[in-house]
This record gives C-alpha cells, structure tokens and sequence, in this order.
C-alpha cells in the first residue's frame, strides 16, 4: 500500500504531465482572475496584463498538450473542471476589457483602434490583428519556456508566419527572411 506509484516512464511524458498541470493551474488562475475583476476587487489595468500573460500562458499550454487534449473544452471535461468564466475567456482568446471596450474606457478603446490601424491608414478585422499577435506571444512564450525542439516550436512558427503573411507590406520587412529561415530550417 505504501508503494509509490509513478505517473510516467519516459521523459516525454514527464513533460506531458507537467504541461498539463500547468494548462491546470493556468485554467484556475485564470477563473479566479475573471470572478476578482467582475467585482471589482482588481483594476481594469491589472486585470488587462494578468489576463493578457494568462491567456497567452494557456495558448502556448493548449498547443504543447495538443496531441493529448485537442480543444480546451475536452481538457475540461475530462479533468471535471467547473471554470465557466475561464472557459469563455481562453475561448475569446482577449481580456473583457478588449472583449468589451466600449464599456471599458476610452483607454482600451483607445488602444484597440491603435491596433487595427497600419501606416497607410487601412483597418484590418481585428481577428487577423489579435491571431498574429497571440501567435507572436506564444512563440516567445514558448521559448522563454526553454522549448527547443523543432515538433514543439514548428507549428507555432508556421502560424506566426502565416498569419503575418496576411498583412500588406510583409514581405518589406527587414526580419522577414529571418522568420522564414527559421520556418524552413
């Protein structure tokens, strides 16, 4: 009865464990994080990079457990998590105060306009805008989170490059090529 028992054998999946008890704790956090702004127990300025930093920890997360989770919502059920309001949240894949930003103050409406705006003076739909800078902080989050290996860092990649290669100009950019060595490497 005393034996220990041990939830992985290899190394992969050690690190399958721990990605998903992080996807775990990121997923609570992220609950309590909602039900402290909607009574105001947290500025809207806090909540905003908290739920910012939460939002891209669990997308890196949700794409390193991909192969054992596909979708946040199974992820859920099948660890029996009661979190609606993070759910809704990594859903959106935005804080309420970008969600909502009309009733968030002009400072976010503010800055949601800025975003949306290029050089020229052309607006984007704001989805292409929010996919491509989520793919670039997941990108850097991942290797903050010391990921090396090309089947990690892959998919991420392609995405970001994908993305950015919706945006007129791209291919003006001065660190495009350095993206796509990296992509093709």
């Amino acid at each position: 009865m005393d034996e220990e028992v041990r939830l992985y054998t290899t190394n992969a999946d050690r690190e399958k464990y721990n990605n998903l008890a992080t996807l775990f704790g990121i997923t609570v956090a992220l609950d309590y994080l909602e039900r402290a702004f909607v009574r105001d127990s947290i500025t809207a300025a806090e909540y905003g990079n908290e739920s910012l930093s939460s939002l891209n920890y669990g997308s890196t997360m949700l794409k390193l457990v991909g192969d054992s989770v596909p979708s946040i919502e199974e992820f859920m059920t099948r660890y029996r998590m009661d979190h609606p309001a993070a759910l809704h949240r990594l859903k959106v894949g935005v804080p309420a105060t970008v969600e909502h930003s009309s009733e968030a103050g002009p400072e976010t409406g503010k800055w949601v306009a800025e975003t949306t705006q290029v050089h020229n003076g052309s607006s984007f739909k704001q989805s292409f805008l929010s996919q491509t800078l989520q793919s670039f902080i997941t990108f850097m989050d991942a290797l903050k989170l010391r990921l090396r290996a090309k089947d990690q860092l892959h998919p991420i990649l392609q995405e970001l490059v994908t993305g950015y290669a919706r945006f007129k100009g791209s291919k003006d950019w001065e660190g495009r090529s350095r993206m796509v060595g990296w992509f093709v490497e």
